[in-house]
Order: structure tokens, then sequence, then C-alpha cells
């Protein structure tokens, strides 16, 4: 079955707080989405961190990774097994502040201290890969 591709970030302030966004008011989640054709997985996550965001000023740390899961269903409350998706996710650092979603589907975007973020992600498998990359942040 073809997976979607997916890239997005993990994104830091200096006060150490992580950026997550509020889609379609049924999920939290890091800012990401689809990789468009023929665009690299890195220029797609800054442009959905911007799309979902606001953010423009981003610096790469690094590549964090990547996981499958199905896209979540339309209530927040499960998953659509019939979407499989491949996420490649990304850590920023940031010194912008101001977060405004460009978005309509995305209703707000948070910073939220580290040790709050797991418990605030809706999806198990994003919940899954933050803590796995936890110690490393």
């Amino acid at each position: 079955m073809h997976k979607t591709q997916i890239a997005g970030g993990v994104v830091c302030n200096a006060q150490g707080l992580f950026c997550i966004v509020h889609q379609q008011d049924t999920s939290w989640s890091f800012p990401k989405g689809h990789v468009e054709a023929g665009e690299e997985h890195i220029t797609a996550a800054k442009r959905e961190i911007f799309e979902e965001t606001g953010i423009k000023t981003l610096v790469l740390m690094r590549e964090l990774g990547s996981y499958e899961r199905y896209k979540i269903s339309k209530d927040g409350r499960g998953e659509d097994n019939t979407k499989p998706r491949q996420i490649t996710m990304y850590l920023f650092t940031t010194t912008q502040q101001k977060l405004q979603p460009q978005e309509t589907n995305t209703s707000e975007a948070r910073w939220v201290k580290k040790e709050e973020v797991a418990n605030m992600l809706t999806h198990p498998k994003d919940k899954e890969f933050f803590l796995q990359i936890l110690p490393t942040l």
C-alpha cells in the first residue's frame, strides 16, 4: 500500500519550549504535512511549520528520524486505516516567539514545556516517537 510522505518538525524556542498545533479542533500534534511532488522533505517540513505556526526563522539542528502511522480520524478519536503515512521529522530551533497559524485548519499553535508535550499529543504514535527522541533533546 502506498504511504503518503509527511515531513515536519519538533521546534524548540530559546526558553526550551516546544511548539505543538491544534488541527481541525480535534487533535494536537507537531507541525507537519504532505511532501509535494518533487519537493525535498526538509523543504516540506519548513513550509508546513510556517503554514501551521507562522514561524519563518528556523535553524535546522538535525534529522530526528521517521516513523509510520495512519492518519488520525476526522473526530480525533482513532485512526483512518486506509491512509498510511511515513513521517520524517527534523529538530529545529527558533528565536521567533509569536505563533500565528496561516492555515484555517490549524486553530491554534502553542508553546509547551518539554514535560507536558507527550501528554498533549493526540496520536499514540506521535507520542511514542517523541518519548523515544526525548532523551536526545
